[in-house]
């Protein structure tokens, strides 16, 4: 599939011209391992080491569309991987934080985030499910693992007022959650569509 067929394809689901720009604008293929480059514009998940994978783009454009970024936000990306999440989220924010627990993984993706031209993306190697409190609060938190114990309460912490935080929760089925932070401190959370990620591990 060439990346102008999947945007087509994902223009079905996902209204956001932003995002779209984005998933066309960032080589998805700098992302993969280099046997699987041939497949890179498929929409399907790929494995990339260390039993992670690259997320479904129809799921990832969506997530980024629920957080419906415009430009001068600061984001929290849990579970970096490959670095394409983080690499969209630089395109529609201001700048990036991306936590992955994996070392190797973490270093692959400053690779193939700097083979692709993105400078503003932090990376981080740590607990994903406790955020990253030093530069703490967040507009946006992403979360590309699915919580078994639901919303983790240290990424709800982290969320500035009026943040949104999109992460897929798993309590024998998993579906993606979106929060909002209230000005009085408190969240709203909505339940949506079913998805499939990997765990999210904590230490």
């Amino acid at each position: 599939m060439r990346p102008d067929e999947l945007v087509r394809g994902l223009s079905r689901h996902v209204r956001d011209e932003r995002v779209l720009a984005a998933v066309a604008e960032v080589p998805r293929q700098l992302f993969v391992p280099p046997e699987l480059r041939g497949r890179a514009w498929d929409n399907e998940p790929l494995p990339i080491g260390a039993g992670q994978t690259i997320s479904q783009p129809l799921v990832v454009a969506r997530m980024c569309e629920l957080l419906a970024l415009r430009g001068d936000e600061h984001v929290l990306d849990v579970g970096t991987g490959s670095g394409w999440h983080a690499a969209l989220l630089a395109r529609l924010a201001r700048d990036v934080v991306s936590i992955e627990r994996h070392a190797s993984l973490s270093e692959q993706a400053a690779s193939n985030l700097a083979a692709a031209g993105i400078e503003n993306v932090t990376l981080v190697v740590g607990d994903g499910s406790l955020g990253y409190e030093p530069s703490a609060p967040y507009d946006a938190i992403n979360v590309a693992a699915a919580s078994r114990a639901g919303v983790p309460p240290a990424l709800e912490e982290q969320l500035a007022v009026g943040g949104r935080l999109v992460v897929p929760t798993d309590r024998g089925e998993q579906r993606l959650v979106l929060v909002r932070k209230r000005a009085d401190g408190g969240v709203d959370r909505r339940v949506l569509e079913p998805v499939r990620f990997v765990p999210l591990v904590s230490d």
